[in-house]
């Protein structure tokens, strides 16, 4: 993959902190993941405060995306593929709900 504008994705929030991109996906996600900034998603780096969350829904997958000049997004994502590998690569934490 390599390029997130490429895929279709929703946005859910526009200028989005990591902390409020944090609660969304604890509060809206079944799934919550952790992962290192770094971490790749699509081929591409994760930019954020430690630990960042990955939200998933079935095949939905929710995450912060900062894109540099232009603030950081909380995107929505649907890829079984991409789903399931951070299924088995990240360290899934408890939501809030």
């Amino acid at each position: 993959m390599g390029c997130i504008e490429k895929l279709d994705y929703e946005v859910l929030i526009r200028h989005a902190s990591f902390p409020e991109a944090a609660k969304y996906i604890r509060s809206n996600c079944a799934e919550a993941y952790e992962v290192r900034p770094g971490f790749k998603i699509f081929d591409k780096a994760m930019i954020g405060i430690p630990p960042v969350l990955i939200g998933i829904d079935g095949d939905t997958l929710t995450f912060p995306f900062t894109k540099p000049c232009h603030g950081t997004f909380l995107l929505r994502v649907e890829d079984a593929a991409e789903a399931a590998r951070i299924r088995i690569v990240a360290k899934r934490v408890k939501p809030s709900h």
